[in-house]
C-alpha cells in the first residue's frame, strides 16, 4: 500500500516530512528514508497506530535529522541540466524543432518539442537505456552461469536497485542505468545469481564472484551515491 500524504512533525532538530505508511505483511513499527520525496517513510503493522509510529521517531530524531540534511538537491530534468548515464554526465539539450522525442548525441541528450515535454522524454529516453543496457548485461551472465532469465522488468522503485522473482524475473530500478558501469555489472550479477540461490548463503555469494569483481566498489558507491539518483527527475 503507497504511503500516505506526508506530515509535518516537530521534532528535537526541526520539523521532519512524515508519510505514514501501512503494511498488512510489516511485524513490527519500522522507519526508511525516502531520498525521491526527501521525506521519511513510517511503516506501521496492522494493528500498530501511529503513537507507535510517533514514538519510534522521536527516538531516531536525530538520525531522521541528520538523513534528511544529507540529501543531494533534487535535480530537475530540464534544458541544461546533466544528468548522468552509466556514470558520465549528459547535458539535456533542448531542440524545439527536432523530431524523435529523445536521443543520444555526441555525449549530450538531445530532446525534441515543446519544453513541457522534456522531463517525460528524457525519463523515457533512460527507461529504454536501462531496458536496452541493463538487458544485454543479464543475458550475457545469464549464459555464464548456464541460466536464463524469463522476463525482465524495468520500475522506478523506492529502496531496491534490482531484485528477482521465483518465476525467473529481473526487474532493475531504470536509475541503475546513470551509475557507474562497474556498478551496473554488480547489481546485475547480485539480480542474476538469485536466479539459482534464491538466498544470500555461501554458494549465492560465490557465483556473485564469479560473475563479478566489481562488488566492494560497487556496494560502497551505491551507499555513498545512491541517494543522488533518487533525486534525479
Amino acid at each position: 500500500m503507497p504511503a500516505e500524504s506526508p506530515d509535518l512533525i516537530a521534532l528535537p532538530g526541526g520539523a521532519v516530512p512524515v508519510a505514514w505508511r501501512r503494511s498488512a505483511r510489516a511485524r513490527r513499527v519500522s522507519l526508511r528514508l525516502d531520498p525521491r520525496e526527501a521525506r521519511i517513510v513510517v511503516t506501521l503493522p496492522p494493528r500498530a497506530g501511529r503513537a507507535a509510529g510517533l514514538a519510534l521517531l522521536r527516538t531516531h530524531a536525530e538520525w531522521a535529522a541528520r538523513s534528511l540534511a544529507r540529501l543531494p538537491g533534487a535535480l530537475p530534468l530540464v534544458d541544461g541540466a546533466s544528468v548522468p548515464l552509466g556514470g558520465v554526465a549528459h547535458p539535456i539539450r533542448h531542440v524545439p524543432d527536432g523530431r524523435g522525442g529523445a536521443w543520444i548525441e555526441a555525449g549530450a541528450i538531445h530532446v525534441a518539442g515543446g519544453a513541457e515535454h522534456v522531463a517525460r522524454r528524457v525519463r523515457d529516453l533512460l527507461r529504454r537505456e536501462a531496458r536496452r543496457r541493463l538487458g544485454v548485461q543479464a543475458a550475457s551472465k545469464a549464459a555464464l552461469a548456464g541460466l536464463c532469465c524469463r522476463r525482465l522488468a524495468i520500475k522506478d522503485t523506492r529502496s531496491r536497485w534490482g531484485s528477482c522473482a521465483p518465476d525467473g524475473t529481473l526487474m532493475f530500478s531504470w536509475r541503475l542505468v546513470m551509475a557507474p558501469e562497474p556498478v551496473q555489472d554488480y547489481v546485475v550479477a547480485h539480480e542474476v545469481a538469485h536466479l539459482r540461490h534464491m538466498n544470500h548463503g555461501p554458494r549465492f555469494w560465490a557465483l556473485v564472484e564469479q560473475l563479478t569483481s566489481h562488488r566492494t566498489e560497487a556496494v560502497a558507491w551505491l551507499a555513498a551515491e545512491g541517494a543522488r539518483l533518487h533525486r534525479v527527475g
